[in-house]
């Protein structure tokens, strides 16, 4: 009975609970309970190796010890610290992708967060994922993989790489992007490609849910009679600079709406949910024409949006 209460107080009673000391810890690569073990008693974390090594054993956590870094203190017990290891819960770090930046702003970011050289990013984006995410089974292979990378807060692991990122990314877009969205998407004859091509133009022109569905029907609409789309930030996404001039208009890419019919070569963002949501889900409306200062100011007539121009834009 001794033995019992004295094995539970060592690995459940931490070595000092009044610490407020906090160290980072490094499991290194092929470490055994031994070696962190060892460590953290030199460290002053555990009162004895012993015990960790015990515990790891009976708890059957023995194999599964991640490598990484862990944040540890002496407040915290063998049980807590093991816990954390078995389970890979590593220090993290957040990256913050912002919907509406394209695979330069993505890429530009990745190297000043240190993650990896952005030439080298944007040479990923370039490879083959179709067979690992059947999301992309329609895109053409010749365009790479900008407009897929979705949006969001992600925490990554210390020394997490471009591959760990971009697979992180694609992931969670194939998770958003619901069985539901999917069929509807079907039942209207159109590709994940030509959804997630809209959905990034909407995201440069619009924001709010319900602005953002009435342009997806304008642009729908449009493309439905063979009406250049005429959407600028198409222009910009091939100049890179503001406002566009009457010279940009003629610009021979296969990007810019106002020269070639149709949706552009392929996505010119990363578009978040409500844009997505609102290419697949378009607001039938009466008008044609749109433009914003901010506010979103719609026409029915290129008369009305011509005065529409002249008072909010001139």
């Amino acid at each position: 009975m001794l033995l019992i209460f004295l094995v539970c107080f060592e690995i459940y009673v931490p070595a000092n609970p009044g610490s407020h000391e906090t160290i980072t810890f490094t499991v290194q690569k092929g470490w055994g309970d031994d070696e962190i073990a060892l460590n953290l008693q030199e460290m002053g974390i555990i009162k004895s190796p012993w015990f960790f090594k015990l515990y790891v054993v009976l708890s059957l956590k023995h194999s599964m010890l991640q490598a990484g870094d862990y944040s540890v203190s002496p407040k915290m017990s063998i049980h807590q610290i093991a816990s954390n290891m078995a389970q890979g819960n590593v220090i993290r770090d957040e990256l913050v992708i912002l919907e509406g930046w394209n695979k330069n702003n993505i890429a530009k970011y990745l190297e000043f967060e240190g993650i990896c050289a952005k030439d080298y990013f944007l040479f990923l984006l370039k490879e083959d994922y179709s067979n690992e995410f059947d999301f992309l089974k329609d895109k053409p292979k010749n365009i790479d993989l900008d407009g897929y990378l979705f949006p969001d807060t992600y925490e990554i692991g210390k020394g997490a790489t471009c591959e760990d990122v971009l697979e992180n990314m694609l992931s969670n877009f194939g998770r958003k992007l619901t069985l539901k969205m999917r069929q509807d998407i079907a039942s209207q004859k159109k590709s994940i490609f030509d959804i997630v091509t809209m959905a990034s133009l909407i995201e440069k022109e619009v924001r709010g849910i319900s602005d953002k569905k009435i342009v997806s029907g304008i642009l729908w609409k449009r493309i439905s009679i063979d009406m250049p789309l005429q959407v600028d930030a198409t222009i910009v996404y091939v100049t890179g600079k503001t406002p566009v001039s009457y010279a940009d208009l003629k610009i021979n890419s296969p990007y810019n709406t106002y020269k070639y019919y149709g949706l552009p070569k392929g996505p010119i963002s990363n578009p978040g949910m409500d844009s997505i949501t609102a290419a697949i889900h378009p607001t039938k409306t009466n008008y044609w024409y749109y433009l914003s200062d901010g506010i979103t100011h719609f026409s029915s007539t290129l008369e009305e949006h011509n005065i529409a121009k002249a008072k909010y834009l001139d």
